[in-house]
């Protein structure tokens, strides 16, 4: 029998099998059959060769393709800034569980995409953002300036602060990375321009003005009998109208650092901490300076090394001996963000934004000097150190009450969450014992009882109401993690029981069904009128003599604009939809209001805006501008969205 089996497997059909196998193993290897695939990316980012843009897709071609990755660390640290920023900006009603969703998620790492697809472009247009736009993008930041000047502590500080924190270094790789995802975008939103006849008929339609005269038909008070098949009818039509809320009976605690004693200090802990903070209450020496770049990169050989040295140095001889050193930066250097100012890069520090040895031969002059030439990975640098500003730091007495204020704050919120940590730990090791644990900690257990959308102080909360009324919470019965109210303010709770949303019972609800049927009653009474004075208008009837007929008051509004809103959004619509009056078709409309009640009104004139001279030339101009801005915006997001067609990008949805 294993002769036989050995006869079978060397004959010519098991080679043609095993060359097959083969050919899949050569190409992929044979770990991708033995494991399985883990994605650690977020994003993965699929472009055709820069050589040959129209290649297909189709294996083997794809694997010509260029592959960028958006990788799951820069994803989460971008959720963790969209985060932030949603939860200072909407306060009490960020809703956790809403940001963490998959479609948010997802809207996050497609705006990620987006911008790299804008880099990428960017890239393959031989885009490249010079150290010198960095720097000075990083010192207009108006949160890294004291008194309008960039402050190199500051800078420090705000980073190492972050949430996460940052390091200068990756933090200007993000500018570099934000100042080229703009580099083409924002190029082309700047340089759109709106056609004079477009604009114009633009600026016609939004300074069209309409004479309008308008009555109110007021809702008449239906005092009928509502019969019971009326009510039952209209009961089982509006169900959801008639529930008792959902309701939760609750336990909770409060933390509160506000509640806990003012923690004490003493004169060496303020010393302690001047000390190791003398830095914050000083400000560096700075230096003005100017330069004169002779480029050569790193790559470059011995002989352009030596060239641009010497020329660097003819250029210091010359400004030692009393040349324009402003001039001579315009005609010879190579730095182009600064060569146009005569070499300007203002004031400087010492603290890292510059590259190492220009800044050591900035500091290491006597004050006002021009330097020998100095090397960087650019090339060969002829320094002009214009003005210097010494440093200084305000004594322990001058920043005594300020130290105070930080050392008892701190302390605050040492005792706080060192109180709220020992609370959340008991909890975890006894969850069924949250009376002993609040006990054990001077705290007091609170009960009441919560309808959804109801509660008053920090049970209307919606933080609080979200975690209330929450799956988890409801079902499991166990205390919630601490819901945060301020940053040193926490509740912690449980529910000790629930009550469904339940339909309320007609008898209960019988006058508010009656009255809900009145009102509709005479809603529908006044629409019927509002339909036949439309039709009446349209045949040439005076709204004036119709008005009267019912005793309304008529309303004449001249020269509406569509935006100066004077009436209800859905009104404005309604009126700036009806066609323009001709003697034979009066224009007329109605339009329900909030209330229910019914407006009807008659377009009298339409006043063309192109014959508009009220609005100053000035205005008309911005007008168009911002017009233009518009039509910019939306061409930068044809690009990307043109971008998106021409590339293949594979989400790792398991990961987000």
């Amino acid at each position: 029998m294993l002769q036989a089996l050995r006869e079978k497997s060397s004959g010519w059909v098991a080679t043609v099998i095993l060359g097959l196998l083969i050919v899949p193993f050569a190409l992929f290897g044979i770990g991708d059959y033995m494991t399985g695939r883990m994605e650690n990316y977020a994003a993965k980012i699929k472009t055709p060769p820069s050589w040959w843009q129209s290649a297909p897709s189709i294996w083997p071609l794809s694997r010509l393709w260029d592959e960028e990755e958006i990788s799951l660390q820069d994803f989460r640290i971008r959720l963790d800034i969209e985060r932030n920023q949603a939860r200072q900006a909407q306060g009490e009603q960020f809703d956790s569980r809403a940001f963490e969703s998959a479609e948010n998620k997802r809207r996050i790492l497609d705006m990620m995409v987006d911008e790299r697809l804008a880099q990428i472009a960017a890239r393959e247009a031989g885009v490249v953002i010079p150290d010198e736009l960095v720097r000075r993008s990083i010192q207009s930041y108006p949160q890294f300036q004291v008194d309008g000047k960039f402050n190199a502590q500051r800078y420090q500080a705000m980073l190492s602060g972050a949430n996460p924190p940052m390091t200068p270094r990756m933090f200007e790789n993000s500018i570099r990375d934000d100042l080229m995802t703009v580099a083409l975008t924002g190029a082309l939103a700047r340089s759109a321009f709106v056609s004079k006849p477009y604009s114009e008929r633009l600026l016609s339609l939004l300074l069209e003005k309409r004479d309008v005269s308008a009555l109110h038909i007021e809702l008449k008070p239906d005092t009928a009998e509502v019969s019971a098949a009326e009510i039952e009818a209209w009961y089982k039509g509006h169900g959801d109208d008639y529930q008792s809320p959902e309701t939760v009976t609750l336990e909770y605690v409060e933390v509160n650092a506000a509640n806990l004693p003012e923690p004490g200090t003493d004169e060496a802990q303020l010393r302690a901490r001047y000390e190791a903070q003398k830095s914050r209450f000083g400000t560096a020496e700075q230096r003005l300076v100017s330069h004169i770049l002779i480029e050569a990169d790193a790559a470059a050989g011995a002989d352009a090394q030596k060239a641009a040295q010497e020329k660097a140095a003819q250029l210091a001889a010359q400004a030692r001996a009393g040349a324009d050193f402003a001039a001579l930066a315009k005609a010879n250097s190579a730095d182009a963000g600064s060569a146009s100012n005569g070499g300007d890069l203002g004031w400087i520090e010492r603290n890292g934004l510059m590259v190492k040895p220009f800044e050591d031969a900035v500091f290491a002059t006597d004050g006002v000097a021009i330097t020998d030439p100095v090397k960087s990975d650019f090339g060969w640098h002829v320094i002009q150190v214009r003005e210097v500003r010494g440093g200084a730091t305000r004594s322990f007495e001058e920043v005594r009450e300020e130290l105070l204020r930080e050392e008892q704050a701190n302390g605050r919120e040492r005792a706080y969450n060192a109180l709220l940590g020992t609370l959340v730990d008991d909890l975890m090791k006894n969850p069924a014992g949250f009376a002993e644990a609040a006990a054990k900690h001077g705290l007091s257990v609170e009960k009441a009882t919560l309808a959804k959308g109801a509660g008053e102080g920090i049970l209307a909360l919606p933080a609080v109401q979200r975690e209330a009324f929450s799956d988890s919470r409801i079902q499991s019965g166990g205390v919630s993690d601490p819901v945060n109210i301020t940053a040193e303010h926490s509740v912690l709770l449980r529910v000790v029981s629930h009550q469904e949303q339940q339909p309320l019972a007609l008898d209960k609800v019988r006058d508010q069904v009656v009255a809900a049927v009145r009102a509709d009653r005479a809603s529908k009474a006044a629409q019927k009128m509002a339909d036949d004075m439309v039709a009446a208008l349209r045949k040439g009837e005076p709204l004036a003599a119709q008005a009267a007929a019912v005793g309304a008051q008529l309303r004449d509004l001249p020269g509406i604009m569509r935006h100066i809103p004077v009436l209800t959004a859905d009104a404005m619509k309604a009126i700036f939809e009806a066609p323009k009056p001709t003697e034979a078709a009066p224009s007329a409309g109605h339009v329900q209001l909030p209330d229910g009640s019914w407006m009807v009104f008659q377009v009298r004139a339409v006043h063309d805006g192109k014959d508009d001279q009220t609005m100053p030339p000035a205005e008309r101009e911005l007008l168009r501008q911002q017009l233009a801005v518009g039509s910019g915006n939306q061409a930068a997001m044809s690009l990307v969205a043109q971008l998106r067609k021409q590339v293949k990008v594979d989400v790792a949805e398991s990961q987000l």
